[in-house]
């Protein structure tokens, strides 16, 4: 257990620069765009060259970007992400109040993409060469390729609009409720995970079944049922399970578009609401929670793969 434990906090300390680096791109990018904050502060209302003057003095804007950079920071380690400018509140609250929804529609993505892929992939391979297996590689062939922002434009026109079977927008009232307004974004945003994942599956599937192992234990009269789920689809999700924690990442990253498609009011809503409003704070807090929540994702996959990979263990230098 100590090797973990070493092995995890090497990674999170490797991560550290990384971050800073991060942060430094985010802040100076953010202020390369054409914008006015002090715009967005008064709500695009006429004020003095005073005032004016006194905006940017609160809000440090008038020292140099360096030196905004390194105030900026030390809020972040201090807990502060500082105020928005369009909604004159703390960015944490703002984050706390919207995060919900996106966390419950990645989770229900995330959860929508494993139990359609790795069945999905599994059949394939066991049918491999059948008309089945040939319509599910095509559907997975269409679906990666596909933006995610379509699929929702695709799936609403369909389910909501002609079908009206869902919600074309906003959620519910409760979780509960909420489970069926996100029902459809949720599909939207896990089609490219699913067609990925359930290729990977199989591919990897119909490797593990042509494999020696296999082959003896047919050779003895194990049943195929067995030997599929009992023996092959241990080392089948192993590669599955790594790319299953990258796309999870990205779907962090791709519900910003969902969520505007659906109208779900989520950080992908208000980080289009900052962009659009010069908000500095707040599409620089979200990018960097969206980056974060990407490189600590892969950081969970990467200690996860040691744990169930003996071979990837020993590479590490673990017993």
């Amino acid at each position: 257990m100590s090797f973990f434990i070493r092995y995890a906090a090497k990674r999170i300390l490797l991560l550290i620069p990384l971050l800073l680096a991060v942060s430094a791109a985010v802040f100076f990018l953010v202020r390369l765009t054409p914008s006015d904050p002090i715009a967005s502060i008064t709500a695009g209302k006429r004020i003095s060259d005073e005032t004016r003057a006194s905006l940017k003095a609160q809000y440090y804007l008038d020292k140099p970007l360096p030196q905004q950079y390194i105030i900026w920071l030390g809020g972040i380690f201090r807990g502060n992400l500082g105020d928005s400018y369009k909604h004159r509140q703390g960015v944490s609250s703002l984050l706390a109040s919207r995060l919900p929804t996106t966390i419950q529609l990645v989770l229900m993505s995330a959860i929508f993409a494993a139990l359609l892929s790795i069945p999905a992939g599994v059949f394939a391979a066991v049918k491999k060469d059948t008309p089945f297996d040939r319509v599910i590689s095509a559907l997975m062939i269409f679906c990666v390729s596909s933006p995610v922002f379509l699929n929702g434009i695709v799936l609403m026109l369909i389910f909501s609009l002609r079908l009206k079977w869902f919600p074309a927008f906003g959620t519910g009232r409760s979780m509960v409720e909420n489970f069926y307004y996100l029902a459809l974004p949720a599909f939207a945003l896990s089609l490219n995970m699913v067609a990925l994942m359930g290729r990977i599956t199989r591919d990897r599937m119909i490797g593990e079944l042509k494999a020696n192992y296999s082959l003896a234990l047919a050779a003895k009269g194990t049943p195929f049922g067995r030997i599929v789920v009992s023996h092959c689809l241990k080392n089948t999700l192993i590669p599955v399970i790594t790319v299953a924690g990258i796309q999870i990442g990205s779907m962090v990253v791709g519900a910003v578009l969902v969520e505007n498609v659906f109208a779900l009011g989520g950080i992908g809503a208000l980080l289009i609401e900052g962009i659009q409003a010069s908000d500095y704070p707040v599409v620089q807090s979200i990018m960097m929670f969206l980056v974060a929540m990407f490189l600590l994702l892969n950081l969970i996959v990467d200690v996860v793969y040691v744990l169930i990979d003996p071979r990837i263990r020993a590479a590490a230098g673990g017993s």
